[in-house]
């Protein structure tokens, strides 16, 4: 009997080990999105301690590759998925919709009182080596007010695969049909002239070493740096700076696009108080999340997303994100309850 009883209570302590045991997921991808996810982690984990997540910012590019391969449990990409990647993945793909931002134009112009203001097509001139000079004509024109210098500028891009090269081409791409038609669109182009930089740490710190350069990164970013960046010309005409009320505004109509997929363009939208480079960014998994082996983690991973999109969401404006609209939640929990463990439900 005792020793029965011996061996009842050391299957009771490991039973109660294993329940406690922690759980860990591994995610990659978009830079865009990081200060935010990693605040999520933290909070999250604060009421789910042996939930323990890892996201790497390594860029759009190399998280869509990972999750292709199934070497991360989810991946984080400001870019859909193309359909060449979605005919690579080892089974459905779905997009989840975490929160939308903006990329914006900064600049290293010294002695400039005031925002410069610039228009999508004087952007894409400016990255085609038509516009060489911040007084250049057409950018005194729409900044009458500031004293732009003879200064020489020089355009820096992205040279990683970005989700935030995909969503800044993909608006010039709209607003000048000579870029969309040289330089194209897509998470990695061939710029023709200028200075490339590896992630976002990459181009701002060329941007802030380089007197006269201008770049491009997420609104977040530039204003945790403190990078000037630009005010941009809507598609309603208005000159409208990057805020979280400015991307909300942007992705206000983004339900009634969403169809199958939740993947959807808000960039140069509609509206008076609209910002025209917003994006969704995304986190994507598979419908069956067998791949992740273990059912326990796969539910923590939908719990976690479910989570992200509602009550993480009041996190986002404080870190200058545009949180999810309701609808928009509506959809993603839609979605999050069609997730499977071996075709069995997770919700």
């Amino acid at each position: 009997m005792m020793r029965w009883l011996k061996t009842a209570a050391v299957a009771v302590v490991a039973m109660a080990g294993a329940a406690n045991a922690d759980v860990r997921l591994q995610g990659s991808g978009a830079t865009f999105p990081n200060p935010l996810y990693q605040k999520w982690v933290t909070e999250y984990q604060k009421s789910n301690p042996t939930v323990k997540i890892d996201y790497q910012s390594v860029g759009s590019g190399a998280g869509i590759k990972s999750i292709t391969d199934q070497t991360v449990d989810f991946a984080g990409s400001d870019a859909p998925l193309s359909k060449k990647e979605v005919a690579a993945v080892k089974g459905e793909a779905v997009h989840i919709p975490t929160c939308a931002g903006a990329v914006v134009p900064m600049y290293n112009v010294a002695g400039v009182k005031g925002d410069i203001k610039f228009t999508g097509a004087i952007i894409a001139d400016i990255y085609l080596g038509k516009i060489q000079k911040w007084n250049d004509t057409r950018l005194k024109e729409i900044n009458p007010d500031l004293d732009l210098p003879n200064l020489q500028i020089t355009p820096v891009y992205r040279t990683d695969g970005s989700g935030t090269s995909f969503v800044f081409t993909n608006y010039l791409a709209t607003q000048s049909e000579v870029f969309d038609q040289t330089v194209g669109t897509g998470k990695q182009v061939k710029w023709p002239i200028g200075q490339g930089g590896k992630g976002s740490e990459g181009v701002s710190q060329a941007v802030q070493s380089t007197p006269g350069a201008i770049g491009y990164t997420e609104q977040n970013y530039a204003s945790a740096n403190k990078i000037p960046y630009g005010v941009v010309q809507n598609k309603n005409g208005k000159f409208v700076k990057a805020s979280p009320a400015s991307v909300s505004a942007a992705g206000s109509g983004a339900v009634e696009q969403m169809g199958k997929t939740l993947a959807v363009n808000i960039w140069s939208q509609a509206g008076d108080e609209a910002y025209p480079i917003s994006a969704f960014t995304y986190v994507i998994v598979y419908r069956d999340l067998s791949y992740m082996k273990d059912q326990a983690r796969a539910k923590a991973l939908v719990d976690f997303l479910a989570w992200a999109t509602t009550d993480g969401q009041k996190l986002a404006p404080d870190m200058d994100y545009a949180p999810l609209a309701e609808a928009v939640q509506k959809k993603a929990a839609e979605v999050l309850g069609t997730l499977v463990f071996d075709g069995k439900p997770l919700r």
